[in-house]
């Protein structure tokens, strides 16, 4: 497949990339803590499942059903709230997020029965609606395409982060705080694993500048940089100067559909993860937290291999396309070797690379199309409706095994949206994305 030239480095460009640098080195980092915080607090339910769902009697359907919930207070709440971030600016939307979802995390330590889950669960979502597609619309104000896809991809290096610590320290703390204060261990994990998102939150007030003119750490001249190569980038794109304009564009529901499909594999893992592993075979929860991490960290190197290399070849389907069938092909391998916990870790392993890598890379699609007032609905409208998937992913894969008692049919479904999410990224037109 031809590759397009990669330009050769002038005086100026030499000067762009250390302002990069630069701006990498401020921004990346404390995103990346961000999200660790929200993503730990969206999915560590799927550990607490593990004593929850006996303390409390719940079904396989009803623990799915409640972790799905999470994705329809986010749907309804995810454009008004990007909206609302670019009225009053990132810092204090961004803080405003992260100190109510922390409250809201915390509060899932008095949960008594399946109503008082689904309530907190869509509360969450609601709370957390607009953070990430919030940060996506943030990067544009700072990064022009041909940088984006790599700082996505470390961006969202915080969900294989959030497994790799996480599961392990959740494991860790259900185990250790077992019966503390009368308390059981998933209500603790609850109370301890909210706290970093209620510190962060505050620093986010104090750290985060709203856009590049805000940027006391940056010269004029290094903005004047920044901003030359944001605006030549943004002269490729659609101005949209309405809100309604999003939904009336077309490439922007086929962006929904590309990114369902990858968000069904991607809740898959991290909702169920710990079930997985403990179906085949083992015991406690801090080996099953161990274990359960293995996965994240072949995540985690696939993402930034792939997004280095979609940013430096300038080619963004086929670096979609690749992991979406390695997830696929994981996921199917998962439902063959589901007896033995060797080669299970294994699959799970090449679906984890292939379905979290998708995510970064996914939005340099819609992004390269998508500017002006509309880009903060459209990039919402995007987020929204694929992230349905993570509530039809998680109730999916509970319903079915509940309705067959077999763990293999859902893994067979989810390869099977994931090739149909690489063949919907081949009818985007190159000349468009491959920026």
């Amino acid at each position: 497949m031809p590759m397009p030239a990669v330009a050769a480095e002038t005086p100026a460009l030499a000067r762009e990339n250390t302002v990069y640098r630069k701006v990498v080195r401020r921004i990346v980092p404390f995103l990346v803590l961000c999200y660790v915080a929200s993503y730990l607090d969206r999915v560590n339910v799927g550990f607490a499942k593990l004593q929850m769902s006996d303390d409390l009697g719940f079904s396989e359907a009803a623990y799915g059903l409640g972790a799905g919930l999470f994705f329809i207070g986010y749907f309804i709440l995810e454009v008004p709230s990007n909206l609302m971030l670019q009225r009053v600016g990132a810092r204090t939307w961004i803080a405003r997020i992260m100190i109510s979802w922390g409250l809201v995390s915390a509060a899932f330590m008095f949960v008594t029965n399946e109503v008082t889950f689904y309530v907190l669960r869509f509360l969450l979502g609601a709370a957390e609606a607009g953070f990430y597609p919030g940060v996506i619309l943030y990067c544009t104000y700072w990064f022009p395409s041909h940088r984006r896809a790599r700082v996505i991809a470390m961006f969202m290096s915080a969900i294989p982060v959030a497994g790799i610590f996480g599961n392990p320290l959740s494991g860790w703390i259900m185990d250790s705080f077992q019966g503390v204060n009368g308390w059981q261990g998933w209500q603790w994990m609850f109370l301890l694993e909210a706290v970093p998102a209620l510190l962060v939150g505050v620093l986010t007030l104090f750290y985060l500048d709203d856009g590049v003119r805000d940027a006391k750490w940056l010269t004029d001249e290094e903005k004047a940089v920044v901003e030359r190569a944001v605006a030549e980038d943004g002269a490729h794109r659609t101005v949209h100067g309405r809100v309604l304009d999003a939904f009336r564009e077309p490439r922007v529901w086929l962006m929904c559909l590309i990114y369902f499909c990858f968000v069904m594999g991607q809740y898959a893992l991290t909702f169920w993860m710990p079930t997985f592993v403990e179906s085949t075979g083992i015991d406690g929860n801090l080996a099953i937290g161990v274990l359960s991490a293995v996965p994240f960290l072949a995540a985690l190197v696939a993402m930034n291999l792939f997004g280095r290399s979609a940013d430096k070849r300038r080619e963004r389907r086929w670096h979609l396309v690749v992991p979406s069938l390695m997830g696929a092909v994981g996921f199917s391998l998962s439902a063959v070797w589901n007896g033995s916990t060797a080669l299970s870790l294994t699959a799970l392993s090449v679906a984890a690379a292939g379905v979290l890598t998708c995510a970064p890379l996914f939005w340099s699609l819609p992004t390269a199309f998508l500017g002006g007032t509309a880009a903060a609905a459209g990039l919402a409208i995007i987020n929204s409706v694929g992230n349905l998937a993570g509530f039809v992913s998680p109730y999916m894969i509970g319903a079915l095994k509940d309705a067959t008692g077999s763990a293999s049919i859902p893994m067979y479904v989810l390869a099977l949206t994931l090739v149909v999410g690489a063949a919907a990224v081949l009818t985007t037109k190159k000349q468009v994305v491959n920026r």
